[in-house]
């Protein structure tokens, strides 16, 4: 453990290096001891992990810079088969969050020692750059439906006065970026002891981790990079049409334009959850805000089927099916640490992009960040990154919106040994949707100089090309669900207002306890040879429709369809229930019929009517 004195040492020698050497990179080709500090894990991690903080200098550039603290987390592998290389993983973002994936981890590599790493200005890590004030500047663009270039002023100033914040807690925020992070990621390796480790970034922290490989050549045996993002391409820029062509991809491209001229003109309103006081608010969104959030949620390879189906419907005005996108987001927004992710993005991102006006829409997140980083005032990074050497793999999810698989297979080939892999029907963050990215993954680090040239790619129907395919563990191109087209469900918000409110389903509950009732009650009628017949017509009818109407729900094999429609043919099985209700009049209005025999009527009724007024509306 070393205190402010040795990080002043560490940063004045460092300094001293990179004069004498020449260059500010050739200072990190030396492996520099950093102290390292336990602590208890701030989240639920698998027995055998231990957490602590990399003590680190705040600006390695600056000598005497105060030490901050960058949170990790270590899970000892208890194989017999343990590999000495561990898996170093961060999380992207940036902004994100890490320790939370250590259990996800370690059952991925239960061969191989985890080490998952927090960005610095973390959540997990000290200082911690949360900035909540951009959430509530956020949550108070989306209560008016102004234009996207005119909402700026509340997330603004939530991001002024952190950064006030900030310089008054001697924060620099200089310190935190790309190089910085993965300079922490190099000193870890060192602090933790390991002569090689293999380096696994996603999304954001490809770059990190990417550079981290660079500037510690030595020390890495072979890296990872899902989703990448190459420094050479300007995300802002890109973002757009990015996101058109994933759109046309799904096929959802044309209703989508529809949808953004519907909603830009009337702005959709909306009820939803304030995230970060929980008290429940009114929205109005336009259609730039729309295809914000839908962009951001098209990163989840489960909600990437629906996007056809729902884009069509919003451009027909069905604006209730998308709120179940709306309350997810508010979520979102508090899984980010706004201050460390503008700090990165407003030197490291923002200032190489031109923010030029493209064909619709204006997605927020680039109007907003500009005008932060245009508020904050950082210097802009350099540019230039050193060349990795090791062993690369680069994975891309053939529907990722964010992170696409053209500009990562184009990257793949400027690195002398990368490979790339395409796997079909997968959105952002490969690993995490697909088992087959996972085998492709663990193999690759099994022997990844052997398998570190040649591509594999995947298409929509599943068929792989590529010289480096026939290797493959698994077909990238496999497995991937089917976009749901316009008409492949009974669209109805009726599901997930009932999974918000379960009690709404009481009236299909009562309906199929009456109807098992009047089976039984009608059997021992006929026992008795007191009629009875028609009663367990009826009730067998009603049970029928319950039958079959679970069978029809079960055999869904993404769940995620519910939150906006069901299988059409339940809207035909109400016809059973509508039968059942027939034969209930007609055993109710029969001679000598038993009093009772008006409750199955009532409730075929009130049945019918919440099914097709409500249910299925």
């Amino acid at each position: 453990m070393r205190g402010w004195r040795g990080a002043a040492v560490t940063a004045l020698m460092a300094a001293i290096v990179t004069v004498l050497i020449g260059g500010p990179r050739t200072a990190y080709a030396a492996e520099r001891a950093a102290g390292t500090e336990e602590r208890p894990c701030p989240v639920a991690v698998p027995a055998g992990t231990t957490c602590g903080y990399l003590l680190v200098p705040e600006r390695r550039d600056v000598p005497g810079s105060r030490t901050i603290r960058v949170g990790y987390a270590v899970h000892r592998s208890t194989s017999p088969q343990r590999r000495p290389d561990p898996v170093a993983y961060s999380s992207g973002g940036p902004g994100s969050p890490s320790l939370r994936l250590a259990g996800f981890l370690t059952q991925m590599f239960p061969d191989r020692d985890v080490v998952v790493i927090e960005q610095r200005g973390s959540r997990y890590s000290e200082p911690s750059l949360a900035c909540p004030e951009v959430v509530g500047g956020l949550v108070e663009t989306l209560k008016t439906p102004k234009a996207t270039t005119e909402e700026t002023a509340p997330v603004l100033q939530g991001a002024l006065t952190c950064q006030s914040r900030y310089q008054a807690e001697g924060i620099d925020l200089r310190g935190y970026r790309t190089e910085e992070i993965a300079a922490d990621v190099a000193d870890l390796r060192a602090a933790l002891g390991y002569e090689q480790w293999n380096l696994m970034g996603v999304s954001y922290s490809t770059r990190s981790m990417a550079e981290a490989a660079a500037k510690d050549p030595r020390g890495t045996r072979a890296l990872v990079l899902d989703s990448f993002l190459p420094a050479q391409v300007n995300w802002y820029d890109t973002a757009t049409p990015d996101l058109r062509a994933t759109l046309a991809k799904l096929g959802a491209a044309g209703r989508f334009d529809e949808m953004l001229a519907r909603y830009n003109a009337a702005p959709a309103s909306f009820q939803t959850t304030d995230p970060l006081t929980r008290k429940r608010i009114g929205v109005r969104l336009t259609g730039d805000d729309i295809a914000t959030i839908l962009g951001e949620a098209m990163r989840e390879t489960e909600f990437l089927p629906l996007v056809p189906a729902l884009v069509d419907a919003l451009a027909d005005g069905r604006k209730e099916l998308l709120r179940p996108v709306v309350d997810a987001a508010g979520d979102a927004l508090t899984s980010h640490d706004w201050g460390l992710y503008y700090a990165v993005q407003c030197q490291d991102e923002v200032p190489f992009n031109t923010f030029a006006a493209a064909a619709g829409p204006r997605l927020f997140t680039g109007v907003a960040d500009a005008a932060v980083c245009a508020g904050w005032h950082l210097p802009r990074s350099s540019d230039e990154a050193g060349a990795v050497e090791a062993p690369t793999l680069v994975l891309g999810g053939q529907y990722d919106p964010t992170t696409p698989p053209e500009s990562a297979r184009a990257a793949a080939g400027d690195i002398p040994s990368a490979r790339f892999a395409e796997f079909a029907g997968v959105g952002h963050g490969v690993f995490l949707a697909s088992e087959c990215g996972r085998r492709t993954i663990s193999a690759f680090l099994d022997a990844p100089a052997s398998a570190a040239s040649g591509s594999a790619t995947a298409t929509g129907s599943g068929s792989g090309s590529g010289s480096g395919s026939a290797g493959a563990v698994c077909d990238p191109g496999a497995g991937a669900s089917a976009p749901v087209r316009p008409g492949d469900l009974h669209l109805t918000a009726a599901p997930y207002r009932i999974s918000q409110s379960p009690a709404l389903i009481a009236p299909f509950a009562v309906f199929v306890l009456v109807a098992a009732a009047q089976v039984v009650a009608g059997l021992v009628a006929l026992v008795r040879r007191r009629g009875g017949a028609m009663r367990v017509l009826a009730g067998l009818a009603g049970l029928a429709f319950a039958g079959l109407t679970a069978l029809s729900v079960t055999g869904v094999p993404n769940d995620i369809v519910f939150a906006i429609g069901l299988p059409p043919a339940i809207a035909w099985y109400g016809l059973l229930a509508a039968a059942a209700t027939v034969l209930s009049i007609t055993a109710a209005f029969r001679l000598r019929a038993a009093s009772a025999d008006i409750v199955p009527v009532m409730t075929g009724l009130v049945f019918i009517t919440w099914m097709y007024g409500w249910a299925l509306a």
